[in-house]
């Protein structure tokens, strides 16, 4: 009944990300730029352009700090959220002040337009259309890219349109050389780079934990993070290893044909309370390789991934798990993960193994990029190191 009403309803609209104005055209762009450049070191006022974010969301939390990054630097930030079906931009405004209370920038809705800015970052292939549409006014343009957006959909418009914003001239900031390396070879683009970073303030080993179970980062609404292919695998190693508890965290997810401890969502430091809870953790990802597996490595948790070039090329850890993305594959490496001894040592060498700055360096490569884009003729990329 579910499915005959969503296609009677026409819901399937619902789940185009931009309304029909907002898509821009790269073979018709002429974007304003200013005239004149403001005086090395003024304070400058930077736009961010965004999806309004839910509670605890992982790619706004690494956005977010890029933000707080160029206010510590002195610059002022402004939100631009797009929701596309108009939802109350206070509201919104609400969850980014509970949840990230660090941040002081304005919040604005980028239906209002998107003008009073030095520089715009767009944070995601359909914040790239709106700062597109709603970004005519001179400014400098940038863009935050934390994954190979056309990779989310199967080939068709939204693949298109996603691969469409890497073209629009604005300059891109690869995050990690997966990222880097598609930008390259499939649309053409050199971008900047910076590197992942790992909160090794929050994530690490708290003494005196027991480690008995194993964790999964559980997402069905986001089919790269391959959930249907997890619950194959976790039913799998639940019938080789009844007696050790699962966990799920990042969503409430219904009809389990195995015994789990569901969490939803966590703040980092209940999730870091939770892996020091478990000997691994299962976590799949067939785009960019997501901050979780570092984060549990740091935790001293054993992360268990599908095998893939590009994210070997992120992570690059002796103490990482990687299968072949089968069932039966992810749910032996889990076995034979769990029964490894010693579980203490282990956890011990897996926590020392992870050696991280924070997000310094992604932060000040960030302010940097920035700051030469508003400040400084426009120069090749490869000399912009030796600022």
């Amino acid at each position: 009944m579910a499915r005959i009403a969503y296609s009677r309803l026409g819901a399937a609209s619902l789940e185009e990300p931009l309304l029909d104005d907002d898509v821009a055209d790269s073979t018709r762009l002429e974007l304003a730029v200013p005239e004149r450049r403001p005086p090395q070191g003024e304070r400058l006022t930077i736009g961010w352009v965004m999806t309004p974010p839910s509670a605890g969301s992982g790619g706004h939390t690494t956005l977010f700090r890029m933000v707080r990054a160029t206010e510590e630097a002195g610059h002022r930030c402004v939100l631009f959220l797009y929701d596309r079906h108009g939802g109350d931009i206070r509201a919104h405004e609400r969850v980014i002040r509970d949840w990230w209370p660090h941040l002081q920038a304005d919040v604005r809705d980028a239906a209002d337009g998107i003008d009073g800015v030095d520089a715009c970052v767009a944070s995601s292939w359909e914040s790239a259309h709106v700062l597109a549409r709603r970004g005519g006014a001179p400014m400098q343009r940038l863009y935050f890219i934390q994954d190979y957006e056309p990779y989310f959909y199967a080939r068709g418009a939204s693949y298109a349109l996603a691969e469409d914003s890497y073209r629009f001239g604005f300059r891109c900031i690869a995050l990690g050389e997966m990222v880097a390396g598609l930008l390259r070879s499939e649309v053409g683009v050199d971008p900047d780079v910076t590197e992942f970073g790992c909160d090794t303030t929050v994530y690490r080993p708290i003494p005196v934990r027991a480690r008995t179970g194993v964790v999964c980062f559980a997402r069905p609404d986001f089919p790269r993070r391959g959930y249907w292919l997890a619950r194959l695998a976790l039913t799998k190693f639940h019938d080789l290893h009844p007696e050790i508890e699962i966990h799920l965290y990042g969503a409430m997810v219904e009809g389990l044909p195995f015994p789990a401890t569901q969490h939803g969502r966590l703040s980092p430091v209940e999730l870091n309370e939770l892996y020091n809870t478990c000997i691994a953790g299962l976590v799949l990802s067939f785009t960019n390789i997501s901050l979780v597996p570092e984060e549990m490595l740091a935790a001293g948790t054993i992360p268990v991934m599908n095998d893939s070039p590009h994210s070997r090329i992120v992570l690059q850890n002796d103490h990482a798990v990687w299968a072949a993305a089968t069932p039966h594959a992810l749910a032996a490496a889990l076995s034979e993960t769990v029964m490894r001894a010693p579980v203490v040592d282990g956890a011990r060498r897996a926590s020392e193994s992870v050696v991280s700055d924070g997000w310094t360096r992604a932060q000040t490569d960030i302010v940097r990029i920035i700051e030469h884009e508003v400040y400084v003729a426009a120069r090749p990329v490869h000399e912009i190191g030796a600022l």
